[in-house]
């Protein structure tokens, strides 16, 4: 669990101002191992939170480098926090993200590099998003 010194420090390292909505959605995205529906998030940290003020706070995130949309197969939009090289101009999530299959989490595995894509000529990617599936280390028997 983050200290609160910690979402302190975070919030102004990313320079955001230190609203209750925005350190308990912190708060609940540094405290999760894997990444977290909107909703995930709403039921996380009470019923009292208005869902607009959540989302513009998960808009805040995202555009300035704290947390990162992550893909999924579903129209399900789960949000995960980023390393700490993130800013809002530049995502270092190279990384590959692991959905499974029987708890349906999505886990950021930050230490696995998405592997080297050499395109054909003429095409440029803009994002990198790689997922595999199967089952976690905490469904497996």
């Amino acid at each position: 669990m983050p200290s609160p010194d910690r979402i302190s420090q975070t919030l102004t390292s990313h320079e955001l101002r230190q609203t209750p909505v925005r350190r308990a959605v912190l708060q609940v995205l540094l405290d999760s191992s894997y990444a977290l529906s909107g909703h995930e998030i709403e039921e996380r940290i009470g019923a009292d939170t208005d869902r607009i003020t959540l989302y513009r706070t998960l808009k805040t995130f995202e555009d300035s480098g704290l947390i990162h949309r992550v893909v999924d197969t579903s129209d399900i939009v789960r949000y995960a926090s980023c390393s700490i090289e993130c800013s809002a101009h530049e995502h270092f999530d190279n990384h590959v993200h692991f959905k499974c299959t029987n708890c349906h989490h999505i886990y950021c595995l930050n230490q696995v590099a998405i592997p080297a894509v050499t395109l054909p000529a003429k095409f440029e990617a803009k994002t990198r998003d790689y997922l595999l599936a199967g089952v976690c280390r905490e469904c497996t028997p």
